[in-house]
């Protein structure tokens, strides 16, 4: 499992322990296992920071 796969899956865990139930707990779930997915895939290289901070590699 690389680290994408484990930032999804760990924030999905979080969001899932942090979610009282119903709908809204739902999408507490949601917006967690998002969060891991960008975290993850910052950690595997695959996404850029600075592509979301209006910074471009050749500056």
């Amino acid at each position: 499992m690389n680290a994408t796969q484990t930032g999804l899956f760990a924030g999905l865990l979080l969001g899932v322990a942090a979610a009282a139930g119903g709908f809204t707990g739902f999408l507490i779930a949601l917006v967690i296992g998002a969060i891991g997915l960008i975290v993850g895939r910052v950690l595997d290289g695959e996404l850029e920071i600075g592509d979301f901070l209006g910074r471009g590699k050749d500056r």
